[in-house]
């Protein structure tokens, strides 16, 4: 089982930026799919990105051009850059990992603790 630990969350206004870290504690990383999700409460997780073990990478709609994702293979590490953050992308953001082409969060069985993005004025 691969542990992950996101970090980079917090409370940014209407239009700024953040950066989201996840951290695996496994030197295999590189072989695993990442995504992130958002969770709001009252509503099932949402993928926001994901990026494949080659690099490949796809955005949900509503964050595309918006939001990138990369990762670092030599730190274990995947990143999620936010820019032009709206209100509606208030949630809590979890990354998780599959060695699978899987796009449903019930697909993916490594999660993290996830980090709370709040974007309010």
């Amino acid at each position: 089982q691969v542990q992950l630990e996101e970090s980079g969350g917090g409370l940014v206004q209407p239009g700024g930026s953040l950066r989201l870290s996840c951290t695996a504690n496994t030197t295999w990383f590189s072989n695993y799919n990442v995504a992130w999700f958002r969770q709001v409460p009252g509503k099932q997780r949402q993928l926001v990105s994901f990026i494949t073990t080659t690099g490949g990478t796809m955005f949900g709609s509503s964050v595309k051009g918006r939001f990138t994702i990369s990762r670092d293979n030599a730190n274990n590490a995947v990143y999620l850059e936010m820019r032009s953050l709206e209100p509606e992308d208030t949630g809590v953001y979890y990354c998780a990992c599959t060695d699978r082409l899987v796009f449903r969060a019930q697909d993916f069985a490594d999660w993290g603790q996830g980090t709370q993005v709040t974007v309010s004025s």
